[in-house]
C-alpha cells in the first residue's frame, strides 16, 4: 500500500522596489476592500435589517470599481480583491454558526 509523504519547504522573497510597491498597493486595496464591504453589511443589517450576500459584496465591489475615488481598484489584479470577499463571507459563516466573534476590521 502507498504512502503519503508530506512535505513543507520555506522559502524566502526579496521583492525589488517596484515588486514591493506592487505587493503594498495589492494588500492596501484588499484590506479596503474587506473594511469597505464589511461597513456596507454591518450598515445594511442595523439600518435595513437585510443581509448582505457574497454575491451582491461582488457586485458592489463592480460598482466601487467604476467610481472616481475608487478607480485606482481597477489597478490591482481583481484576484485578490474577490479573495477578500471570501475571506468575509466565510467569516460571517463562522460568526453565524457560533465558532467566532463578529468580524472586525483590518
Amino acid at each position: 500500500m502507498a504512502r503519503i509523504v508530506k512535505r513543507a519547504f520555506k522559502f524566502r522573497f526579496y521583492p525589488t522596489p517596484g515588486q514591493a510597491e506592487e505587493l503594498a498597493r495589492t494588500f492596501g486595496c484588499a484590506r479596503l476592500v474587506y473594511n469597505k464591504a464589511l461597513e456596507e453589511r454591518t450598515r445594511a443589517y442595523t439600518l435595513e435589517g437585510r443581509k448582505v450576500s457574497y454575491v451582491q459584496s461582488s457586485a458592489a465591489l463592480t460598482e466601487w470599481k467604476r467610481t472616481e475615488e475608487l478607480a485606482f481598484l481597477n489597478e490591482v489584479s481583481s484576484v485578490p480583491l474577490q479573495q477578500a470577499l471570501r475571506h468575509l463571507q466565510a467569516a460571517f459563516a463562522n460568526f453565524f454558526a457560533k465558532r467566532a466573534k463578529y468580524p472586525t476590521f483590518k
